[in-house]
């Protein structure tokens, strides 16, 4: 009898309770990570967009405030006009930026994003 009830529980399949809550606790986590990593993505990709529209201005003032103009608009907080790094190469201006966000995890644990993006 004892035979039959072994081979009985080796049939068993699924996931234990504990095995529940854990693969509930990592669902919990990257939903949580995820719904605060989504916006900072896309504030990088609306300041990549804001350099490319800024960089027709020309001089190092114009940039910035164009820059300063499309951040107001766009809500980029991250990062500020005087925050671009403004040159030239030959004939084209060139302005790039680069900024981080973090994250707070738990306790002294952050998930930090570094950014960086120049027009072409």
């Amino acid at each position: 009898m004892t035979m039959n009830r072994t081979t009985s529980r080796s049939r068993q399949r699924g996931l234990s309770f504990f095995g529940l809550v854990f693969v509930g606790v990592i669902a919990v986590a990257v939903f949580a990570i995820g719904g605060q990593s989504v916006p900072i993505y896309l504030e990088y990709v609306t300041a990549k967009k804001a350099i490319e529209k800024a960089k027709v201005e020309g001089t190092v003032p114009g940039v910035r405030a164009a820059f300063d103009r499309a951040a107001a608009i766009d809500d980029i907080k991250s990062i500020q006009g005087k925050d671009l790094e403004v040159t030239k190469r030959g004939d084209k201006v060139v302005v790039s930026f680069k900024y981080s966000r973090e994250i707070p995890l738990a306790g002294p644990a952050y998930l930090v994003y570094r950014f960086q993006a120049q027009t072409n």
